[in-house]
């Protein structure tokens, strides 16, 4: 069974066009005080990511922003957080906030979500970490995505071990309690992490 300390948790630096999705950003900064789990984040102050920091330090819990020195100035860094580190790149700004967590989880967010959460699942699937990953599916955001994946399975493109892999909820305790028995499957490792 996982030991969750710490949730990384992936969302836009924009509001979106829903109140839902900041919402669900409140809903699921209270799950992870409520579990006493910190939130390790990309360290801007706006959008649905300044959402889920302000509320996980108001309800008193713990909150760790990891922001590249490039956009440290772009995306209003987070002046209030239990701890921040400011890395060299992108590149270093990932591997920190993946060493830092015990599981993933995407927020609605664009692009940029995408790719950081695609990159830790692709690297459960590759047996870089045994961590859980998970998109919180709020108001539907990530439904065409989530139909796209069962259908590069379908088409053989993605097997199924690979597919369970990234788990799928609307509710952030529901997510949570599977994060918490979540046993993870075997898979071949295909590479070192130092071979990258």
């Amino acid at each position: 069974m996982a030991s969750i300390n710490s949730i990384c948790i992936y969302c836009g630096s924009s509001d979106g066009r829903l109140e839902a999705y900041a919402s669900a950003a409140v809903a699921l900064a209270e799950a992870l005080v409520s579990r006493n789990i910190r939130l390790v984040y990309g360290g801007a102050s706006i959008g649905i990511m300044g959402v889920v920091a302000d509320q996980v330090l108001k309800l008193g819990g713990e909150v760790v922003g990891v922001i590249p020195k490039a956009l440290s100035h772009k995306e209003i860094v987070h002046q209030h957080l239990t701890e921040l580190y400011i890395t060299e790149s992108m590149h270093e700004r990932k591997m920190q906030m993946a060493e830092l967590s015990d599981g993933f989880i995407a927020l609605p967010g664009g692009i940029g979500t995408l790719e950081e959460l695609f990159e830790m699942w692709t690297w459960a699937q590759l047996g870089f970490h045994q961590k859980p990953c998970g998109l919180l599916n709020v108001q539907g955001y990530y439904d065409s995505l989530i139909q796209f994946l069962d259908h590069a399975l379908a088409e053989q493109f993605v097997k199924q071990d690979t597919r369970a892999l990234l788990m799928v909820e609307n509710n952030p305790d529901a997510l949570l309690n599977r994060y918490l028995n979540y046993q993870p499957p075997a898979v071949q490792q295909w590479l070192n992490k130092d071979d990258t």
